[in-house]
């Protein structure tokens, strides 16, 4: 593929430093439909990025897209705080249809602003409102915002450094095989909150991602997330889950947490849930936990109708029979183990395993420049990936739920190529 040179003068002068990913794309997006985006020049990419997850089910899908058009043209409302809508009663009708009742969960649900920060930021405050207490206990190399009590339980010490100041009332404890097997699930954990002479403050929760996206595609198993949540029954504090990466269909089940066969105390939800990348998150919470005085917690955006519309129609069209979507996920997520596999004998040495679950899958490397330089030659040819891990040396893959097989399989020959052509 021949790629001209784009014009990004007016970003490169105007816009923030801080500015990340169109520096590994650096080309001018202008369209996008399912799995594809279209630069300014008519160039074709294969998405296998999606938003950063934000677009389970492809760019500008046709059937949430005309229930949007639907809503817009008879002028529904668009911005409407926390007051009572017709959109929103909507979604909530068809996410308790449709996702809480048949798994029997209880939740509460709350929107708390617009963004997934949002939702990590009024869990912890919810958490040690509940509990009356401040230490929130986390885990090595996870990500949950980058607000500053979202900052607090993340490990990342790059994002953690652009706080500025000292990120207090968090601590962090051994992810799922972080010791690489060394040493027994929680005994750590459990011996701090034995000894009176530990140091660590009683915690009011803990905030685990059963997937560590942004930490490396880091997988806990089943068993663990079970360990854990007894030891938050047994010790009194309470088990937030952050689903917002890995829910939402992302894993197989529509929430991550399923297949351990555990219920969080406290649920946060972002990205895709409005199904149409459109800026909305929920936190779900059991209800005996919601003990909020009214405008506790609260933010301009939280109404966002027109998310509320493409959030019902995800529901209705994609979960009506979640097994049906969960299979196809599975099976798509079997396809990429297989191809991973196949790259793994082609470059006997260089990459030292691969993981994931579902649709979200990381490729590591032992030379930690090499994720980078294969990300890059992707991007020549034609596929958007990006790079986790502490030190990017994770190649990652999150394609949408909706993707063709036949586009999977392009995708990842062209991840094959590239891993080839940068050795």
């Amino acid at each position: 593929m021949t790629i001209t040179q784009p014009d990004l003068s007016v970003f490169e002068t105007l816009e923030s430093e801080v500015r990340s990913y169109c520096r590994g794309w650096p080309t001018v997006f202008d369209r996008a439909q399912g799995s594809r985006m279209f630069d300014e020049d008519g160039h074709s990419y294969l998405d296998f990025f999606a938003g950063a997850g934000s677009l389970n089910y492809g760019h500008n899908n046709p059937v949430l897209k005309r229930a949007l058009i639907d809503y817009l043209e008879r002028d529904g409302v668009t911005h409407g705080l926390d007051m009572s809508t017709t959109a929103k009663r909507a979604f909530l009708e068809s996410f308790q249809n449709i996702i809480l009742r048949p798994r029997d969960l209880p939740y509460k649900v709350m929107f708390p602003g617009p963004t997934g920060t949002n939702a990590v930021e009024s869990a912890l405050k919810l958490a040690r409102k509940v509990k009356g207490r401040e230490s929130i206990v986390s885990f090595t190399n996870a990500f949950h915002g980058m607000s500053l009590g979202s900052l607090a339980v993340t490990g990342n010490a790059f994002k953690r450094a652009g706080a500025g100041i000292p990120l207090v009332h968090g601590t962090p404890m051994p992810f799922d095989n972080y010791l690489d097997g060394q040493t027994p699930d929680f005994i750590w954990f459990e011996r701090l909150l034995e000894d009176q002479g530990s140091g660590l403050n009683q915690p009011a929760a803990v905030i685990v991602e059963t997937v560590q996206g942004e930490g490396g595609i880091n997988v806990a198993r089943a068993e663990w997330l079970r360990k854990l949540a007894d030891v938050c029954e047994r010790w009194d504090m309470l088990l937030i889950v952050d689903d917002i990466q890995m829910g939402c269909g992302r894993t197989g089940a529509f929430f991550s947490f399923e297949e351990a066969g555990i219920v969080p105390d406290i649920v946060t939800v972002s990205k895709s849930i409005s199904g149409y990348g459109m800026p909305m998150a929920l936190t779900l919470f059991k209800p005996e936990l919601d003990i909020w005085e009214p405008g506790e917690h609260n933010g301009t955006f939280r109404g966002n109708n027109p998310a509320f519309v493409t959030a019902a129609a995800t529901l209705e069209t994609y979960w009506t029979d979640g097994s049906a979507m969960e299979k196809q996920t599975r099976a798509k997520g079997e396809q990429i183990e297989e191809a991973f596999a196949a790259i793994v004998d082609e470059n006997p040495g260089a990459i030292k395993e691969y993981r994931g679950r579902g649709l979200v899958w990381g490729m590591e490397f032992l030379d930690k420049e090499r994720a980078g330089a294969i990300a890059k030659r992707a991007f020549e040819l034609g596929l958007l990936i990006e790079t986790s891990g502490p030190e990017g040396e994770v190649v990652k893959l999150l394609p949408a739920l909706t993707i063709t097989a036949d586009e999977l399989d392009e995708g990842l020959r062209t991840l094959a190529r590239a891993v080839r052509e940068t050795a």
